[in-house]
């Protein structure tokens, strides 16, 4: 990643929280860019976090809020335990809330309830079996096709744009840290043991630069893109209101709510023998919900509000919202919720995916690209970055 015809920018644009030589920067404050900024400077390392728009703008703040823990798998769990307890200790340290009151699937068939049964045996204290009671103490009302579900109680709940920037906030008041906005990255030349990184502001000297772009590594670093499968995709989402709506409760209470589909998307639920029938029986009754890939699920705010999502289909990011895909969700979270809903904000965000959950590569000295291929960064950051980082710092 190399532009070397670029001449330094003049001395009046930089900001004084530029610094001129750093150990570790960070370019991109999404979550994954903020998690191995805020593990740099838990290591004594100087950082300083460069973003290009005013504020974090990416998939981190237009994702749900939920950090989904318990239905993780592999090494993705196990970032993902790490990631929970980070979580909390930020909230309390920065200001922000985090709701430890779990998650919850709401099954309405009984090929659902069996993957759920298989879960809850595997994942011993983790995750606890609902009958129909159980799932109606979450929910205003019960469908008559409701006949069980699962509490995930290692889940938490954010709100991403209030947690987001608040996390880089109380960054940048540690000492020798620094979050600097309007700021682009144009080029890091690599050098003997620094790396010279040019900006739209001026240039770092680093001795380790973590690119974390999520998608946009194909833009900056097709080749790395290419060789890990790293591709784009647009996900739709909604915030809701209405009188079924579980945040109400406040910021203290109200669960995460997901729908049966959840058995598709959460990599630890796919391991069960009874998936493969949901997913061949929701083909049949709902394939409109299968081919758009909507993975249903509602997270309450303080205010009342859910933020309800998410669906798209894999295959590129198209500046062009699907109306249909919206009343899709809008029909899904109203059943899902019991009762009727009411759009107030509507957004789209591009992801990054790839073959596996995380994309970690090292193209030239001195850089790390980091990209958690996935919808699981809000999970798995704070404990994917200490891995990435153990060796350089």
């Amino acid at each position: 990643m190399s532009r070397r015809s670029l001449p330094p920018r003049a001395p009046s644009t930089r900001p004084a929280t530029l610094a001129h030589d750093v150990d570790v920067l960070v370019v991109g404050a999404g979550i994954v860019g903020l998690a191995h900024a805020v593990e740099a400077s838990a290591r004594g390392a100087s950082v300083v976090v460069v973003e290009r728009d005013d504020r974090a703008l990416g998939a981190s703040v237009r994702s749900l809020g939920h950090v989904a823990v318990t239905a993780q798998d592999g090494p993705a769990l196990a970032c993902a335990l790490v990631t929970r307890d980070k979580w909390i200790a930020l909230g309390r340290q920065a200001g922000f809330d985090v709701s430890e009151a779990g998650s919850v699937v709401v099954a309405r068939a009984e090929d659902e309830l069996a993957v759920l049964e298989d879960f809850v045996c595997a994942r011993d204290g983790a995750a606890h079996l609902l009958d129909r009671a159980g799932v109606a103490r979450h929910l205003r009302s019960v469908d008559d096709d409701v006949v069980g579900g699962a509490l995930l109680a290692t889940d938490l709940r954010v709100d991403p744009r209030v947690a987001v920037p608040e996390i880089a906030r109380w960054l940048s008041a540690q000492p020798r840290a620094a979050v600097v906005t309007g700021t682009s990255v144009l080029g890091v030349e690599p050098g003997s043991g620094r790396s010279l990184v040019r900006t739209s502001r001026g240039d770092v000297i680093a001795r380790t630069v973590v690119l974390a772009v999520g998608a946009d590594v194909d833009r900056l670093l097709p080749a790395v893109a290419e060789a890990h499968g790293l591709t784009r995709r647009t996900r739709q989402a909604l915030r809701v209101t209405g009188p079924t709506a579980p945040g109400e409760r406040g910021a203290g209470g109200g669960t995460v709510l997901l729908g049966g589909t959840a058995v598709l998307h959460h990599a630890g639920l796919t391991r069960s023998p009874q998936h493969k029938e949901v997913r061949e029986r929701l083909e049949r009754e709902q394939p409109e919900v299968v081919a758009a890939e909507v993975n249903l699920r509602a997270t309450p705010l303080a205010d009342g509000s859910l933020l309800l999502g998410d669906a798209g289909a894999q295959g590129g990011a198209l500046p062009f919202r699907a109306e249909a895909l919206d009343e899709l969700l809008l029909r899904e979270g109203e059943r899902l919720v019991g009762g009727p809903l009411r759009v107030v904000e509507r957004w789209a965000a591009v992801e990054a995916t790839a073959p596996e959950p995380f994309v970690v590569a090292r193209p030239q000295r001195g850089l790390l690209v980091v990209t958690v291929g996935a919808p699981i960064g809000l999970s798995t950051a704070f404990g994917l970055a200490p891995r990435t980082l153990d060796g350089l710092l």
